[in-house]
């Protein structure tokens, strides 16, 4: 079995932003050599996740207002109480998606829909530069 492992770097823009990254894991995949297996793509730290969604405007638009409408900032959260620093929500929101999505890889590609793409979502409250790690395992 193969073992492939890259990171992506990403600068987002603060709370809510969102970036289609599918095409930097494609490459990681291709890079890796493996024909059938499994893609992890997984955020390192806690205010931050990954999923998947068709990444249009619309969609892009409405995935963070509906994170706001579950999970709003300004609330007197547990965490706020403690570290005073704003991000409670950001936690709870990246919490709810998740760190990590694990994708099928079949014939040296991810079989993913031809609508669903990988992004990554910022849920802290200031610009971060994030680091996504990819690893592909597989024959």
């Amino acid at each position: 079995m193969k073992v492939h492992r890259n990171s992506i770097e990403i600068a987002t823009c603060g709370v809510c932003d969102m970036t289609d990254i599918t095409s930097e894991v494609e490459a990681v995949v291709a890079k890796s050599g493996v024909v059938t297996g499994l893609c992890n793509v997984f955020n390192v730290g806690s205010t931050a996740s990954v999923g998947t969604i068709e990444f249009e405007p619309g969609l892009a638009r409405d995935f963070p207002e509906m994170m706001e409408r579950l999970v709003p900032p300004g609330r007197s959260y547990g965490h706020e109480k403690t570290w005073h620093d704003g991000n409670g929500h950001s936690h709870l929101q990246a919490s709810m998606l998740g760190p990590s999505v694990t994708i099928p890889v079949e014939n040296g590609v991810l079989a993913t829909g031809t609508w669903q793409q990988i992004f990554h979502y910022e849920a802290d409250v200031k610009p971060r530069k994030r680091r996504v790690i990819v690893t592909v395992m597989g024959e």
